[in-house]
C-alpha cells in the first residue's frame, strides 16, 4: 500500500516527460515548416534538415522507447548512433552563418563518417548472432561480454559532442575577428543568442552523455535516467534553436558590386594585393577626410563595405589600410570618431538639453552597453566621469 503514491508519482512524471518530448517533436517540425516560408539561405536550409531530424528523433523516443530499448537490442543500438549526427548538425550551420561564401560540398560528408561506420557496423553484426548478442544498451541480459568494437563506437558517440562544441567555439573566435574587422557594432550580428545556448546546453550535454557511458560500462544509475536527462535537454534546445533561428538574419549580406564585400580572410592574405607606398598614404588621407567632413560613423549600422563604397576604394584595400597604416580593425576605428564626436557634443550648449545617452544615440551608437564599454575601453573612464572632470 504504501509503494501506491510512488508508484502514481512515477507513473505522472513519466507521462509529464512524454508530453514534453511530444511538445517539443512539433515544435520541431513547426519551426522547420515555419523557416521554409522565408528566402531561405545555406543556413536555414540546414537548420530546416536539423529541425526535421531532432523532430523525428525525440518523437520516436516519446513514442516507443520502451519497447524500443528492451525488445530491439540491434534497433535501440542503431538509435543511439543518432546522436552522432547532432554534433555535425551543429558545426555546419555555424560555419554556414559565419561564412558568407559557405557551401555545403562533398568534403563535409566526413563529419557524418562516424555514424555511417556505426550503422555499417551493426548492420554487420545482425548476420552474426553471437556478434549481435553483445551488442546492448542495458545489463538486463547480459549473458555474452559485450563487443569491444561496439564499446568504440559509443564512446565515440560519447565524445562526438565535446568535440563538435569545441569547434564550434573556435568558430565564434572567428567570428569575433571578422565582427571587428567589418562592422561598427556588434549587435545584433555576434550569434549572442547562440553562444549562450552552445555554452549552456554543451555543458549539460557532456556530462549527461559522460553519465551514460558510465552507465553502460559500469552499470550505475538506471537508463531511463539516463536517456531521459538527454532528450529532456535536447527538448529544450529544439525550442530554442528554433525560435532564435527562424529570426536570425544573414550576417555577411552580399553586395552587387563586386569590389564591396566583406574581408574576412587572414591578414597574409594581403601580401597579394599589391598597392604602393604613395596608394596607401592617398587612401589614408582621403578616409580621414571622408571621416571628418561627412561623418559618415553616424551611421549606427556602418560596415566596411558601406565605408569602401563611398570612398569607391575595394574592401580589402581599406581593410588593409586600416589594419597596416593606422594600426586598428574596423571596429575600433569607427568607434573612436563616434566617442569624439560624444566628447564634442558633451561640451557644446546646443546639446546641453540631451541626456549623456540621448548624446551617444547621436553620435553613432546604438545601445547603452556597447557605448559604455567603448567609450570607456578609449578614454579609460566611463561617460559620466568624463562629463564631471570637463
Amino acid at each position: 500500500m504504501p509503494e501506491q503514491p510512488f508508484v502514481r508519482l512515477r507513473m505522472f512524471s513519466l507521462r509529464f516527460m512524454e508530453y514534453i518530448f511530444l511538445i517539443a517533436a512539433f515544435n520541431a517540425f513547426f519551426f522547420a515548416m515555419l523557416i521554409l516560408q522565408k528566402k531561405k539561405a545555406v543556413y536555414d536550409k540546414i537548420l530546416i534538415a536539423w529541425l526535421a531530424y531532432l523532430g523525428l528523433y525525440v518523437g520516436i523516443y516519446a513514442l516507443a522507447s520502451d519497447a524500443l530499448f528492451t525488445g530491439y537490442h540491434l534497433l535501440s543500438a542503431g538509435f543511439i548512433s543518432l546522436l552522432l549526427l547532432h554534433g555535425p548538425f551543429l558545426y555546419l550551420y555555424v560555419c554556414a552563418l559565419t561564412n558568407d561564401k559557405f557551401k555545403v560540398s562533398v568534403r563535409h560528408l566526413i563529419h557524418f563518417a562516424p555514424f555511417i561506420l556505426f550503422n555499417l557496423y551493426l548492420l554487420t553484426a545482425s548476420l552474426f548472432p553471437d556478434v549481435s548478442e553483445s551488442i546492448r544498451l542495458d545489463h538486463s541480459e547480459n549473458v555474452h561480454q559485450t563487443a569491444f568494437i561496439f564499446n568504440f563506437f559509443l564512446i565515440i558517440t560519447v565524445l562526438s559532442g565535446p568535440f563538435y562544441y569545441i569547434l564550434t567555439i573556435i568558430l565564434f573566435k572567428k567570428l569575433d575577428i571578422n565582427i571587428f574587422n567589418n562592422f561598427s557594432t556588434s549587435e545584433h550580428v555576434n550569434l549572442d543568442w547562440l553562444r549562450k545556448l552552445v555554452y549552456s546546453f554543451g555543458s549539460l550535454w557532456t556530462i549527461l552523455m559522460i553519465v551514460t557511458g558510465i552507465h553502460h560500462v559500469f552499470n550505475l544509475f538506471t537508463w531511463s535516467f539516463c536517456t531521459d536527462g538527454l532528450f529532456l535537454s535536447l527538448s529544450f534546445f529544439i525550442i530554442m534553436i528554433g525560435y532564435f533561428g527562424l529570426k536570425q538574419k544573414e550576417i555577411f549580406v552580399h553586395h552587387t558590386d563586386e569590389r564591396v564585400e566583406y574581408f574576412i580572410e587572414p591578414k597574409t592574405k594581403y601580401a597579394s594585393v599589391l598597392l604602393r607606398n604613395s596608394e596607401m598614404e592617398e587612401y589614408v588621407s582621403r578616409l580621414q577626410q571622408f571621416m571628418e567632413t561627412e561623418k559618415p560613423f553616424l551611421n549606427t549600422s556602418l560596415t566596411l563595405p558601406d565605408l569602401a563604397a563611398s570612398l569607391k576604394m575595394p574592401s580589402h584595400h581599406l581593410s588593409r589600410v586600416l589594419n597596416e597604416q593606422l594600426k586598428l580593425n574596423f571596429f575600433d576605428f569607427v568607434n573612436q570618431y563616434r566617442v569624439e564626436e560624444v566628447k564634442t557634443k558633451m561640451n557644446d550648449p546646443n546639446f546641453a538639453h540631451l541626456s549623456i545617452l540621448g548624446i551617444a544615440f547621436e553620435s553613432g551608437f546604438n545601445t547603452k552597453s556597447a557605448f559604455n564599454r567603448v567609450f570607456k575601453k578609449i578614454t579609460g573612464m566611463t561617460p559620466t566621469e568624463f562629463k564631471k572632470q570637463s
